[in-house]
């Protein structure tokens, strides 16, 4: 007979789950206080969200923010997924090792350093080309840098998994090589694209130490203008501007792993009907 779990690992569950989402829970709380300081509550109140629709300053970082987001996860998984192809595909070539330690070097490497390196080198651009400013386009390319690493290795992974024989049917059947990866290969590792674009949306919203090396005039982040407003303490508009985005990615997450499972639903069904 199989046992269930034990009641101490449900506890460390629960304790696990509990310092995770309790500090949530009390900051959309607190969304909502009528009084301006934190640690006082003053009755329920809607008007911090109202006051934050007329805060030009958190909305425009909010939307420069989501902005380099979508661009730099889009960029980073087209180039990942490139660079795990390179890796899972071809066993031997030229420069494979240099490929994997520069994959690999951004999940090791403190985030100031990283910011230092590349604020020299768009520096020195700047000075030899002209290009870039600072501002939008190097934040985007710092994220860009960072991201793709973790975008391979997620890749990677699956694409070492998959199922190869689909794609050689699919060659056999006069499929091109390109179109039949695009047919078959590709459907099975769109769960772990997925995934690892949500991944380095979310690492793009929250850098703040890049960001701050990176950024110019008039091209501050929403992480940036937050910590420029804890030092003088937590406003409430900004609470409500915490809320609002831990419920946008709470759907976009559950969204996203609803189409996960139905993803992964029909390719076991496929898998079925071909078997039989």
């Amino acid at each position: 007979m199989k046992e269930g779990p034990s009641a101490f690992l449900i506890t460390v569950l629960c304790a696990g789950i509990a310092i995770l989402y309790i500090p949530m829970i009390v900051l959309i709380a607190y969304s909502f206080n009528a009084s301006a300081l934190v640690s006082v509550w003053g009755g329920f109140t809607t008007a911090w969200y109202a006051t934050l629709l007329h805060n030009d300053q958190m909305l425009d970082a909010a939307w420069l923010s989501l902005k380099i987001g979508i661009v730099a996860s889009t960029c980073a998984v087209v180039l990942g997924t490139l660079a795990a192809i390179a890796l899972v595909r071809f066993r031997t070539f030229h420069g494979r090792f240099l490929l994997t330690s520069m994959v690999n070097a951004p999940l090791v490497m403190p985030e100031i350093i990283t910011g230092i390196t590349q604020l020299l080198l768009f520096v020195a651009m700047f000075n030899l080309l002209g290009w870039p400013h600072r501002g939008f386009t190097t934040i985007v390319l710092s994220h860009v840098a960072f991201c793709t690493a973790y975008v391979t290795i997620t890749v990677q992974s699956r694409l070492a998994s998959a199922d190869r024989s689909y794609e050689e049917a699919a060659m056999d059947l006069g499929a091109s090589p390109v179109r039949a990866f695009m047919d078959t290969t590709l459907p099975l590792i769109s769960p772990a694209l997925a995934s690892s674009w949500l991944l380095s949306f979310t690492l793009s919203l929250d850098d703040l130490v890049i960001s701050s090396f990176v950024s110019g005039p008039g091209a501050s982040t929403l992480p940036m203008v937050i910590f420029s407003k804890a030092k003088l303490g937590i406003s409430p508009d900004v609470n409500a501007l915490a809320s609002l985005i831990i419920g946008i990615v709470g759907i976009c997450v559950i969204a996203a792993g609803v189409l996960m499972r139905r993803t992964e639903r029909q390719r076991l069904a496929d898998a079925q009907l071909a078997s039989d």
